[in-house]
């Protein structure tokens, strides 16, 4: 009797349905090799702006931590600044690298040991001088064709600046500019530190005024096509976002509110330089790479070079993305 009814449970344990298989957890993009890095596409609109194919380069490396690109149409070189180093350099196709500039962003003698004293971001005034953020000096500096160099704006209200990261222009000439605490080696705990907090401001017909003190560490900035909007990067590591301002008729910014938030991502890089195209998408260094958002903050996709990328500039028309990346500086090109 116990025979027959392990057999007969044997013939309806064979004759059970089998159980549903489990149900596949949706895998989202995966980076796709892409020479000296690789290519996340999130979107199917990134095949617009970066092509299918298109392979990041390194065209030169053996610096500390680069940053600033600057794009020389006349010549097709590149002005990239070593904020570790201390020194500004170019990168030409006839000549490779050069020195331009040593110092480049402290003319001193007595640099704390482990401040990061040198030059940051650059950008061509409207008489092609090349301006330069001097961390050390706690200036922007102007550099004339001649190679003379003098200073632009040091002081807000008789107190010494904090350390000039990024800069950008508008449509007047007017000149923005950020001021996180980064060329202070205890950064908002230093002594020398003179202002209270970390300002964006504008520099207009020589009067420098604050626009905004609330961000813990602004960096990177650029104004939308029509000058209407300016976005700045926070690279706060407990709060890595960016902010989209409103910029108002009299050049002041209002309903600063949150573009993106990128604190959640584990990958080394915080958001820091960025610029934007002439259609309104956004390409902002941050956690990992190059981000692409649209004007209204839809991810497309990400160019991760094989260092973590700290800025970035167009060429060539914007058919290349420069790219300065801690050791060394990339490209690719773009649609």
């Amino acid at each position: 009797m116990r025979v027959c009814l392990v057999f007969a449970a044997l013939l309806a344990s064979c004759s059970a349905p089998a159980p549903p298989p489990a149900p596949e957890i949706p895998k989202g993009p995966e980076v796709q090799p892409a020479g000296e890095g690789g290519i996340l596409r999130v979107d199917p609109a990134f095949d617009a702006l970066v092509k299918p194919g298109a392979r990041i380069e390194r065209v030169a490396t053996g610096f500390t931590f680069t940053e600033g690109p600057l794009w020389f149409r006349e010549t097709g070189a590149l002005w990239f600044t070593d904020v570790a180093d201390n020194v500004v350099r170019e990168w030409s196709p006839a000549t490779g690298i050069t020195e331009i500039l040593r110092p480049g962003g402290y003319d001193g003698t007595d640099a704390p040991a482990g401040a990061h004293i040198g030059p940051n971001g650059l950008a061509f005034d409207r008489d092609g001088n090349v301006l330069i953020c001097q961390h050390g000096n706690r200036r922007i500096a102007r550099r004339n064709k001649a190679g003379v160099v003098t200073t632009l704006v040091d002081r807000f209200e008789g107190k010494r600046l904090n350390s000039p990261n990024d800069m950008a222009f508008d449509a007047s000439g007017a000149l923005y500019f950020t001021d996180p605490p980064y060329g202070l080696v205890q950064q908002d705990e230093d002594p020398r530190k003179e202002l209270p907090f970390n300002g964006i401001y504008r520099l207009s017909s020589g009067r420098l005024t604050l626009l905004h003190k609330e961000m813990t560490r602004p960096n990177g900035l650029a104004f939308s096509p029509d000058g209407r909007w300016l976005y700045v990067a926070n690279s706060d590591r407990a709060k890595k976002i960016w902010i989209k301002f409103r910029v108002e008729e009299d050049g002041s910014l209002s309903g600063g509110r949150e573009f993106a938030d990128v604190t959640a991502i584990k990958e080394d890089g915080s958001p820091d330089g960025l610029k934007v195209d002439s259609a309104g998408n956004v390409w902002a260094t941050g956690p990992g790479g190059v981000w692409i958002f649209t004007a209204e903050g839809k991810h497309l996709g990400t160019i991760k070079p094989s260092e973590i990328p700290a800025n970035c500039a167009f060429a060539d028309d914007g058919k290349t993305l420069w790219m300065t990346a801690r050791k060394s500086v990339y490209r690719i090109s773009l649609r």
